[in-house]
């Protein structure tokens, strides 16, 4: 692994700017896309205001499509990668905070009962197709 590759996997909201323009102008508390975090969800969240990242993306500021990302230079040859990691997102201005699940964690505090993982009409967390009785093959060959 590289140097960028160990930085960019390592990458975190302590390595974000926080110190651009847009912020001057720009009033970092509630908003549209913000949720009202119980206490114990503010602690080491990251920044409040909207921020720079380290490829120069806009993160904050609702406008999801950005020169900058990797998303708009897209080809075979990107990792997808180098889109993962919490410097591509908001830790209060996320869009993904609106949900049902999310909403009731961090405003409510009651925990997802998401166990196990639950496909619309599968159960993608166990064997497929089991027929309900120990497998006899497995049996047989002892």
């Amino acid at each position: 692994m590289n140097d960028k590759e160990n930085r960019d996997k390592n990458a975190s909201y302590e390595q974000v700017d926080t110190d651009i323009s847009y912020n001057a102008k720009n009033d970092p508390e509630l908003d549209p896309f913000e949720i009202n975090f119980r206490e114990e969800f503010h602690q080491n969240r990251g920044p409040h205001e909207a921020f720079l990242n380290e490829y120069g993306v806009l993160i904050g500021d609702h406008v999801y499509e950005s020169e900058q990302s990797p998303l708009e230079q897209w080809s075979n040859e990107t990792d997808p990668a180098i889109m993962s990691g919490d410097q591509w997102v908001h830790p209060y201005k996320d869009v993904g905070f609106q949900t049902t699940e999310n909403r009731e964690l961090f405003e409510q505090g009651i925990v997802p009962q998401g166990y196990p993982f639950m496909h619309s009409d599968k159960d993608v967390a166990y064997k497929t197709f089991q027929s309900g009785t120990p497998d006899e093959k497995k049996n047989d060959k002892k």
